[in-house]
């Protein structure tokens, strides 16, 4: 089999609001219709956040309900945020976990978010990170500057590999107070990197395909989404995720790197055999 690209679709987010961007999945309905033709044009892995009347919320049981209806209706990795809102207390992000996704997100370090200030604290992260360990559940170590690039050799170095025993990163690139989204900054990223980790790049706005083409050159994968990304073109909205998942896809098979299956991403990040919905 030759080599494949992960593609990871991020269809929500905490930070755009339904009135401002109709296509946005926010209802369960919605969500779960996106992941269906998300996972038709190539996605393997589904980053979730979820709302309440349009509002973000952390609520464990639409997080129960959510992960229970993407499995039923799909076969995508489903992977819990943990990072919520910016104004999210840190008890509620650690009880995403008891949800029991596939795999969660676990930031490496404090970033300011353009004007907001996304915390992240290392009694945060150890303690997360912990109970990612015991519950049998993939972090993906998520890194928006070079320093966090450190954090998480740290957190290796004295907590020890992860659930399933592979590193999986997504660089988040281009946010405001975070890593620039160019082509030099990922290879530096990459290079600090632990030995053996695997990595996506998330390209947020206009940043979004000079890191896509950037991330399929250097043997990277691809994280995309309306939680990333609301403009396919100058001047175009993004009609839905699945549009921006169709690119991704034809990028990689370009790169003559087509979608990873996900079973085969499952065996790849050591994510557990999908249980019953």
């Amino acid at each position: 089999m030759g080599a494949t690209t992960l593609i990871t679709v991020a269809p929500t987010g905490a930070e755009s609001a339904k009135a401002d961007v109709p296509a946005l999945p926010v209802t369960l309905e919605e969500l779960v219709r996106t992941a269906e033709e998300c996972e038709q044009a190539g996605a393997a892995v589904i980053h979730v956040h979820i709302r309440d009347d349009a509002r973000p919320t952390l609520d464990l049981a639409r997080l129960r309900d959510t992960v229970q209806a993407l499995r039923q209706s799909t076969n995508l990795i489903v992977q819990l945020s943990t990072g919520g809102a910016v104004t999210d207390p840190y008890e509620d992000r650690l009880r995403v976990l008891e949800a029991e996704p596939d795999g969660c997100s676990l930031t490496c370090g404090t970033v300011n978010f353009g004007d907001d200030v996304f915390m992240n604290p290392w009694s945060f992260m150890v303690e997360l990170y912990q109970r990612t360990q015991q519950l049998e559940i993939v972090p993906e170590f998520e890194l928006f500057d070079l320093g966090q690039v450190r954090a998480l050799h740290r957190l290796l170095d004295k907590h020890g590999p992860p659930y399933g025993g592979h590193v999986h990163c997504d660089l988040v690139m281009g946010v405001p107070g975070g890593m620039p989204g160019d082509t030099r900054t990922l290879v530096a990223a990459v290079e600090a990197l632990p030995e053996g980790a695997s990595w996506s790049a998330t390209g947020v706005g206009r940043t979004s395909l000079p890191v896509m083409y950037a991330a399929l050159a250097t043997g990277g994968h691809l994280r995309v989404g309306m939680e990333d990304t609301l403009t396919y073109a100058k001047g175009q909205p993004v009609t839905g995720n699945a549009q921006l998942v169709e690119r991704a896809a034809t990028l990689a098979r370009l790169a003559q790197r087509g979608p990873m299956p996900v079973d085969e991403a499952r065996a790849f990040l050591g994510v557990k055999a999908s249980a019953p919905a």
